[in-house]
């Protein structure tokens, strides 16, 4: 079904912020961080993040996410990227069945939230794919509306997922 079966996905180290950062920089939908930020989130979030790679070690997609202090069981996906030669194969999907199957095992995972800006198809399909693969209910409500934001920026809407199944 997906082609997915050659990658290796594995908890990212700082090493891998350099060539997550371009693959955010290229997606040319995705709010870019600094490079800094990238190598920051490995350090301190790298256990909450995934990274996919190709059989040289080459990063090819990645998943940075948080859980949200007030609620630690629920993860906040914060950006997922693919690389462009990658697109359409079913890597962010896979990279978030990894991610939330190996936080599920710790017993710490219930619920997955996201953020995707009005008109973000692609994201939008990847979560309520993701929703439907794993039988969770998905609630999607407005968070942010664009007056909210300093510059130029559609609305971000809540999707959340879950409960979750252990």
């Amino acid at each position: 079904m997906f082609f997915v079966d050659t990658l290796v996905m594995a908890v990212p180290t700082v090493g891998d912020g350099a060539a997550v950062w371009r693959i955010a920089r290229d997606s040319g939908v995705l709010d870019v961080n600094s490079p800094y930020c990238y190598l920051l989130w490995f350090r301190d979030f790298a256990r909450t993040s995934v990274v996919a790679s190709e059989s040289g070690g080459v990063p090819v997609g990645f998943v940075t996410g948080f859980r949200r202090p007030e609620q630690p069981d629920t993860l906040v996906v914060w950006q997922v990227a693919v690389d462009r030669g990658q697109r359409g194969r079913g890597t962010a999907g896979a990279m978030l069945d990894h991610l939330t199957a190996r936080l599920t095992a710790d017993g710490a995972l219930r619920h997955l939230e996201t953020t995707i800006s009005a008109g973000n198809a692609a994201s939008e399909g990847v979560f309520r794919s993701f929703a439907r693969r794993h039988a969770a209910p998905l609630e999607r409500d407005l968070l942010f509306p664009a007056e909210f934001f300093p510059d130029a920026h559609d609305a971000e809407f809540l999707y959340r997922i879950g409960p979750l199944l252990r």
